[in-house]
């Protein structure tokens, strides 16, 4: 079985969306014998015709007709196209009306075909009137209604999209399955507790997350640090500007930019992982999957009062400054960090192929998750 996926960018460049595909498409084949033609939709990537042995094909340029005539000639024995969906990775300004128009005249054009969508980002919403986006976001929501109304299947991260999704398609898509993202630098078996590990904690992510963190949410990691007695905070992912050495007296060791294993095994002998990221929009943090599926204790910036995606304070996270958490003894800080792991589990890596496979194959996937 033979699927095209399309995808913004993949590796070399940095970008969540396309590791996302990469790991899954690893999966699909490694589980259920489905094959992988990657098409990247910017025409400025550099990379190779070929990544972890499935062919890539990368459009000359953004246009309906490239990606429509592509889509027909590059595997014209492939029926499923699977889009991973997010508005800014195909449009500067998040309004891919040459995505949409190319799909539409593939659809138009062939018959059995099936288009499978995962949405990512549905549209932005929620910005002031001053910033673009906010004239933006009605065309941006106009599009995704397309995209919804063209899809024979979809699946999303987060359960607020769900309704959404219905809404937009004209209540085409009544069956919606929601997979938080899984992590992007392993899964490992072996987790030991938190008290075997060093008393460090971990700062990850690209450039803006970690900064956000050290400029919006200093006084919360400093309170961290002295509540659980951390040695190091051990800063990981791409440079930043950042002149600041240490938090409380606790000193910040730059890592770097290293590589998906080296990261797992740092996280393995650390105690705790912080992130500064809506809570309402946890499901969608790399950050936040990596730091539950290690078993580290997720500490937040921020209360959330509401559980979002299965996801609550105090139970999955920890908030060192607030009125409503206090002070937890290390059995419940263990306990957090439990809680986080077994939410991650029913969304893994495994578990994501297998709802994918289904929604890709139909009948090839019995409800046991073995091929027929």
């Amino acid at each position: 079985m033979l699927v095209i996926s399309i995808v913004p960018r993949l590796f070399p460049v940095i970008d969540g969306v396309g590791d996302y595909a990469l790991q899954l498409a690893q999966q699909l084949r490694k589980d259920f014998s489905i094959e992988t033609h990657f098409i990247v939709g910017d025409p400025n990537w550099n990379g190779s015709t070929k990544i972890e042995g499935f062919p890539i094909d990368k459009l000359p340029l953004r246009s309906a007709l490239e990606l429509s005539s592509l889509l027909l000639n590059c595997c014209p024995n492939s029926t499923i196209v699977l889009l991973h969906y997010v508005g800014y990775g195909y449009a500067t300004k998040g309004c891919p009306f040459w995505l949409i128009e190319g799909l539409e005249h593939w659809k138009a054009n062939t018959v059995n075909t099936e288009l499978v969508t995962m949405v990512h980002e549905l549209h932005p919403s929620g910005d002031p009137p001053w910033r673009i986006n906010f004239w933006l976001s009605w065309l941006q929501k106009h599009l995704a209604a397309r995209i919804a109304r063209l899809s024979d299947r979809c699946l999303t991260n987060r359960q607020s999209d769900v309704k959404a999704l219905y809404n937009l398609s004209r209540g085409k898509h009544t069956q919606i399955p929601t997979l938080p993202v899984f992590s992007n630098i392993g899964e490992p078996k072996s987790l030991p507790s938190l008290s075997e590990r060093q008393r460090r904690l971990v700062v990850f992510g690209q450039e803006n997350s970690r900064l956000r963190v050290y400029q919006k949410s200093l006084k919360q990691l400093s309170q961290a640090c002295q509540v659980l007695g951390i040695e190091e905070i051990w800063d990981i992912g791409p440079s930043i500007k950042l002149n600041l050495a240490a938090v409380s007296e606790v000193p910040i060791v730059k890592i770097g930019k290293i590589s998906a294993s080296e990261v797992s095994d740092i996280m393995l002998n650390s105690s705790a992982g912080f992130f500064n990221y809506d809570i309402s929009r946890l499901s969608k943090s790399g950050i936040f999957a990596a730091y539950c599926s290690h078993k580290l204790l997720p500490i937040s910036y921020h209360y959330g009062a509401s559980s979002f995606d299965g996801i609550e304070a105090g139970k999955h996270y920890w908030v060192p400054e607030s009125e409503h958490l206090s002070v937890k003894s290390a059995a419940e800080l263990q306990a957090i960090a439990d809680n986080a792991y077994t939410w991650y589990q029913n969304h893994n890596l495994s578990v994501q192929a297998k709802t994918f496979a289904k929604s890709l194959g139909g009948n090839l996937i019995t409800q046991s998750g073995e091929r027929n």
